[in-house]
This record gives C-alpha cells, sequence and structure tokens, in this order.
C-alpha cells in the first residue's frame, strides 16, 4: 500500500484537563528493526493516558509523547527483522505511546491477531487489560482454577476482563462496584459475589462467604484505605497485587498481619518494560488466552467509542467513572 507523510493525530497542548488534547499532524513513523507499522483502525483509552495528559505519567525514554497504549488496525509496512507478520494482517497490539493517530509502529512481538469475528474496535480493547491483567493475576499472584480472587474496580476496563478470566480459569470471583447497575454488571460476567461498596464493606462480604478464611489472590487499583482491608480480606499465603493508586498510594499497615498470614504484597507497571518481557507475556496470552476470545467463551466490554477528533469527550467519559468496560477511539 501507498503510505502518506504525514497523519493526524490527537496529541496533549500542555498538562491538564481533556480540553488540553487536540488535533494535530505529524510525519508518519518508520518502523524500526523488530517493528512493525499499523494503519491504526481503533485504538482504546486508558486511566494511563489521563495520566500522562494530567502530566503525571511522562512516557518512557524513547517512546513517543502522543498518548494512546494499545491500537488495533492493519499492518502497513515492516520494519528490519520481522517475521511471520505481513502486510495487511489485522492485529491489535500493545505499544509505549503513538495511539492516538492514523498510523502506529509497534514492536512485532507485541502484535497479536485479531480474534474471531471481532471489530477493530473490539481487538483495540484486548491489549493494554488482557496483558496487565494477566501479568498481575495469574503470573505474578499464581491464581489458579479452585482458588478465589478478588477485583476491586470490577466495571473497569481491568476489572471487566479480570472477572470473565478469573471465572474461565475455575475460580470463585468476588468484584467491588459502586452503583446497583454496576453491581449487576459484575455479576452478568461471572461474578459469584458483587459488593456495592458504597453500602457494604467488602472485607464483611468476602469473611461471610469464604467461612472466615479470606480470598487468595486480590487485584486493587484503589490503594488507599482499602490497603489495610485488603490484608484483612486475604486467606492464609494469599497474594495482593497492586497495579494503580486512584484512592492514593499510602496507608497506615499492621505488618504483623503480613507476617502471620504469609502474605505476598507485588505490584507492578508494564509500560517502561522490555520488549522480550512483554513478547513472553504476548505468547502466553496467544496460548491460554486468545482461543477463549477466538470461542467466545471471554469477550470485552466496550462501553461507547468517539471519533478520534473527539479525544477530549473520551477522557471526560473515562475520568467521571460512569461507563462500565473500556472507551475506544475510531478511525476513519
Amino acid at each position: 500500500m501507498s503510505l502518506p507523510s504525514t497523519m493526524k493525530v490527537v496529541e496533549i497542548r500542555e498538562p491538564g484537563g481533556p480540553e488540553v488534547l487536540v488535533a494535530a499532524e505529524r510525519p508518519l513513523p518508520q518502523p524500526g528493526e523488530g517493528e512493525v507499522l499499523i494503519k491504526v483502525a481503533a485504538a482504546g483509552v486508558n486511566r494511563p493516558d489521563c495520566l500522562q495528559r494530567q502530566g503525571s505519567y511522562p512516557p518512557p525514554k524513547g517512546a513517543s509523547d502522543i498518548p494512546g497504549l494499545e491500537i488495533a488496525g492493519e499492518i502497513a509496512a515492516l520494519g528490519a527483522g520481522v517475521s511471520g507478520l505481513k502486510v495487511g494482517d489485522r492485529v491489535c497490539a500493545l505499544v509505549t505511546g503513538g495511539g492516538y493517530a492514523e498510523y502506529c509502529a509497534a514492536p512485532a512481538p507485541q502484535c497479536l491477531p485479531v480474534p474471531k469475528g471481532y471489530s477493530m474496535e473490539q481487538a483495540a480493547c484486548l491489549p493494554e487489560t488482557f496483558f496487565t491483567v494477566w501479568v498481575n493475576v495469574f503470573q505474578r499472584s499464581g491464581l489458579k482454577s479452585g482458588e478465589s480472587f478478588l477485583v476491586h474496580g470490577g466495571t473497569s476496563g481491568i476489572g471487566t476482563t479480570a472477572i470473565q478470566l478469573a471465572k474461565a480459569f475455575g475460580c470463585t470471583v468476588f468484584a467491588t462496584a459502586g452503583s446497583p447497575e454496576k453491581v449487576k454488571a459484575c455479576k452478568d460476567l461471572g461474578a459469584d459475589h458483587a459488593i456495592n461498596y458504597k453500602n457494604e464493606d467488602f472485607v464483611y462480604v468476602v469473611n461471610e462467604n469464604t467461612g472466615g478464611k479470606g480470598v487468595d489472590v486480590i487485584l486493587d487499583m484503589v490503594g488507599g484505605d482499602y490497603i489495610p482491608r485488603d490484608i484483612k480480606a486475604l486467606a492464609e499465603d494469599g497474594r495482593l497485587s497492586f497495579i494503580a493508586f486512584l484512592g492514593g498510594p499510602k496507608a497506615e499497615v499492621n505488618f504483623a498481619a503480613v507476617m502471620m498470614k504469609r502474605l505476598t504484597i507485588t505490584g507492578s507497571t508494564l509500560r517502561a518494560r522490555p520488549v522480550a518481557v512483554k513478547a513472553q507475556l504476548a505468547a502466553e496470552l496467544k496460548e491460554k488466552v486468545w482461543p477463549l476470545l477466538d470461542a467466545g467463551k471471554v469477550a470485552p466490554v466496550m462501553a461507547a467509542s468517539f471519533p478520534l477528533a473527539e479525544a477530549a469527550k473520551a477522557h471526560a467519559l473515562m475520568e467521571s467513572s460512569g461507563h462500565i468496560g473500556k472507551i475506544v477511539l475510531t478511525l476513519d
């Protein structure tokens, strides 16, 4: 395919609210060694994009300053040394930035095929959340069949993914959410116990439904005053994984309980990790999770889509927390 020399993008004019996202034109990126150039059809919107826009989550060294961490589209060009992919392949990819654009370069090992029957919008909902849940819940926390699992923010992109994957792998699932509608959505996705955190105490509900034992794994994106409560809600040998701190990163914790229950506390960010690490994650997802997507046993939940030029509206919706599932930007 013949490629243009420039492309439309959405860039961050200065740190601030959603209104600082503005349309611009940039030179077409060139795929480096081991990379592919993707003609973007849809890009996922994630909380880290909002943090970057506010000035509190700068891109890693060498990454594009254009926001956007996940894309879906067709491969438009191959960099040197790429094998196993070809121009025209439909893929979705995890990227370190640059997703809010007509074209985006991506490391070839971080590309995954668009699942059977999926639109590009649906495929753009996959990479960021599925990579994040896989590494934190299944790799780092070692959740396995027969165990119990609690995810906070059950109707976020991460939450809707975590509920479905934990259920698909044979676990008892607890989720917290902030309204009756969101509680119902968690249950519809497979949560055994959905807890309205505005009028229920998740520690009490977990203990009531586990015979006082607690849950084996917790995925927490809230932090703050949830941290000591997470520790109370964990079973012996339980694992607690942090991926964000919407309620703040600090808490007063009695570590005697950590020691007595032999707990493991972990956390991670994905964006700055090397391609080799993400390649291993992509390979595991392709083997263990993509068949579930192809078979329709697990599917992303899409809340809304906006044209690329309306990225500010997408960010406003994200920050309102009024949505259930993923928000996507679409390109012509």
